[in-house]
């Protein structure tokens, strides 16, 4: 019988893990500050400690607006640890904005997708042109939430999940649902591969060659409830598969920014 725990763990299968949360603080930390004016910091969206975004400028007007939506299961990180990861959006002439959320116990996903549409509505009033929403992991469902019909968010004209969760049934019987408390009709209301895609968002789902097969299956599920293409990442896994948004000539960064 499959071990639904083992099934979604990351960290544990992929060698070197410790390793990437202080790489990744540290490059955050340095592409902050290589940014000097051009990155304005803790910007409120609400009056939650945690309800606030960051947003940076690339050369020149922007073009639009990147959303990157970070993941930890909706239980652990905040948006300082990935700022390197707007270079792609930033050489490509967008700016990109990077909000935190109220995480679970305090926050359940029904109030963290809320807030998130709070943040993207606010970020946007910032920058004029089409807004494009990304997220990895638990940033990957709530990217994909952004894009569902029941969202009033006119200005996003594509969502790109990266490893998202899209149908959480599966998590109910994990452990972690001690602190996520899904229950039967939340499953309902917040699993976008339940949800109709909204008539003017497009959306493209991205996730790793090399990950767990319940995130490639919770990819394909998304890709072939919405009919929208979806990409798998040769020899990416779960960790590294979010490195093509610091790359603004990346494929992953093609599929977020091509065309618009």
């Amino acid at each position: 019988m499959q071990d639904i725990d083992q099934a979604y763990q990351n960290g544990a299968l992929i060698l070197g893990a410790d390793a990437y949360p202080p790489r990744w603080a540290a490059a955050a930390q340095d592409f902050r500050e290589s940014l000097g004016p051009r990155a304005v910091l803790d910007q409120s969206y609400g009056t939650e400690p945690r309800q606030r975004f960051d947003l940076f400028y690339p050369q020149g007007q922007p073009k639009g607006l990147l959303v990157f939506i970070h993941g930890g299961y909706w239980l652990a990180f905040g948006r300082e640890t990935w700022s390197h990861l707007a270079a792609g959006a930033l050489g490509r002439g967008w700016a990109c904005a990077m909000p935190s959320y109220t995480l679970a116990p305090q926050a359940r996903l029904s109030e963290i997708t809320a807030e998130i549409a709070q943040a993207t509505r606010a970020a946007s009033a910032l920058i004029a042109g089409p807004v494009v929403v990304t997220g990895h992991s638990a940033g990957g469902h709530l990217a994909a939430r952004m894009g569902c019909a029941d969202q009033a968010l006119p200005t996003v004209r594509r969502v790109v999940p990266i490893s998202p969760l899209a149908e959480l049934e599966p998590l109910r019987q994990t452990a972690m649902n001690a602190d996520l408390r899904l229950d039967a009709d939340e499953v309902a209301r917040e699993s976008p591969a339940r949800l109709a895609l909204r008539s003017n968002c497009s959306a493209h789902v991205w996730v790793g060659g090399a990950e767990r097969p319940a995130f490639l299956w919770q990819a394909r599920t998304l890709s072939e409830a919405w009919a929208c293409d979806w990409t798998v990442g040769p020899k990416q896994h779960h960790f590294n598969v979010i490195d093509g948004l610091a790359d603004p000539h990346s494929p992953l960064m093609a599929a977020c920014l091509g065309g618009l």
